[in-house]
């Protein structure tokens, strides 16, 4: 199969027959705060509701309400993940047509399934350039080195941005994360009466949280001085707010529907990553009508294409283009527009399409 990228479908939907599809991630919303298991949440319902029966193996507990089967593969003590991945050679996957992979197959050599993808949503090795702390940089170079082997164990081989081909040379596509357009969009949008910058994210690690505070309160506040910051972050100290100056506002962490609000209310979203494999923030908040200031990490500068449709700025640069974007209401117009036409480009009913097309087609192969 030659290298493909997934590209928006008019209608949403293929002609591609009901499949029994059993997918693998370590983490779902139910437990944990990593985007991947959002991902797969969002994924697998969209599956279910074109009539597939999906059931995904999981370390996390069921999500409630969710249209997909469950299989809770518990795991407790220290190295869950790669023990998680051994744990998975007990399963019994010989019902599925398709076993699609988001992580922690790099054990399954012997064949399961008619068919077996796996998707990369970025790269350990990059992480690891990045990343605080020998034992985590340890940790995420072997992380790493199991990415390399289910690249080799799996038929298809999907990773979610073009620049990560650099670290999983067996690529067969590139097939970005996908956001439920129903729910993050621009339709309805009543922005706050004062200037806000919304956050996403974690205070600490990558994605530098603390560091766009420190941002907000010696450049964007002193020039602005009726903007506010919201923290959508649930690891954010107490008295950190007080220490960020006045102006900021922990939210903590909000329901789907309350984070989409909030994409609505405010004026500029930042989330200043050192990495990102992908960063689906981006995504929601281009489809929410919300212009984008971000670092220029890989996932930032492929959703943004290279910055077409966002604003990249250094870290140390990152104050003064908030200022400007929040005080140009024309740029911000010019950002809302680019910002939406990009964002076609990740929506779930894209990007289910060319997972039903990589099914089909390794299905396909393997008869």
């Amino acid at each position: 199969m030659a290298d493909t990228e997934v590209q928006p479908t008019a209608g949403g939907g293929t002609t591609t027959r009901p499949l029994r599809i059993a997918m693998i991630s370590y983490y779902l919303p139910s437990g944990s705060k990593i985007g991947v298991g959002f991902q797969v949440h969002e994924l697998a319902s969209e599956l279910a509701r074109r009539g597939h029966t999906v059931d995904v193996f999981s370390d996390c507990p069921p999500v409630p309400g969710a249209s997909y089967g469950h299989r809770h593969v518990r795991m407790s003590g220290s190295l869950r993940t790669f023990r998680f991945a051994t744990a998975l050679r007990r399963e019994d996957f010989s019902s599925y047509d398709v076993l699609h992979a988001h992580g922690d197959d790099y054990w399954l050599w012997r064949r399961r399934t008619r068919a077996h993808l796996r998707t990369v949503h970025g790269s350990c090795f990059e992480e690891a350039r990045h990343i605080h702390g020998l034992k985590e940089k340890l940790r995420m170079t072997l992380l790493g080195m199991s990415e390399v082997l289910a690249a080799l164990v799996a038929d298809r081989v999907v990773v979610v941005s073009p620049q990560t081909r650099r670290w999983v040379p067996r690529s067969h596509a590139v097939v970005p994360n996908g956001v439920d357009m129903s729910r993050f969009t621009a339709r309805d949008a009543t922005r706050a009466d004062h200037p806000v910058i919304l956050f996403v994210g974690t205070w600490h690690g990558r994605k530098r949280g603390r560091e766009l505070a420190e941002q907000f309160r010696t450049v964007v506040r002193p020039a602005v001085p009726d903007a506010e910051l919201w923290l959508v972050s649930r690891d954010v100290p107490d008295g950190a707010a007080g220490t960020a100056g006045d102006g900021v506002r922990i939210l903590g962490r909000l329901s789907d529907d309350e984070l989409a609000e909030a994409y609505r209310r405010a004026w500029v979203f930042c989330l200043p990553s050192s990495y990102e494999g992908f960063g689906i923030p981006y995504a929601e908040a281009m489809a929410s009508g919300l212009p984008v200031v971000a670092t220029p990490n890989v996932g930032a500068r492929y959703v943004s294409d290279d910055g077409r449709a966002a604003v990249l700025a250094e870290l140390p640069d990152l104050g003064t283009a908030l200022t400007a974007v929040l005080t140009d209401p024309d740029r911000r117009a010019r950002l809302t527009a680019a910002g939406l036409e990009r964002s076609r480009v990740f929506s779930l009913s894209a990007v289910a399409d060319a997972y039903e097309r990589l099914y089909a087609d390794a299905l396909e192969s393997r008869s």
